[in-house]
């Protein structure tokens, strides 16, 4: 392969990979999904997890009432988690990480 084949590829492999990005901030945008608070798996959420965290996979407990995952739209509060406890649409102050 020549070097302009190589570049070419990727150069296709990063277009692709930010159409994927703006695919799925879209699938937000258009009501598809919601966040849904309290029902990700340690290092499993899809963004912010309260103070001191950044972002996707910085949860540190288990179903972390300030980290949310995307869900699709309708089905957050009818999660439920072990322990009797629902997902919720918006920050718990359940099952937060110690300081």
């Amino acid at each position: 392969m020549s070097k302009l084949t190589i570049s070419a590829v990727a150069m296709a492999g990063a277009v692709t990979a930010a159409l994927a990005t703006v695919g799925s901030t879209g699938a937000l945008a258009a009501g598809e999904n919601e966040k849904c608070y309290g029902v990700a798996l340690a290092g499993q959420n899809d963004c912010k997890a309260g103070a001191g965290t950044t972002c996707a996979g910085s949860s540190t407990v288990d179903y972390q009432g300030n980290a949310w995952k995307l869900v699709p739209k309708g089905t957050c509060v009818d999660m439920e988690v072990p322990g009797d406890r629902k997902g919720s649409l918006t920050a718990l102050d359940r099952d937060l990480p110690k300081s």
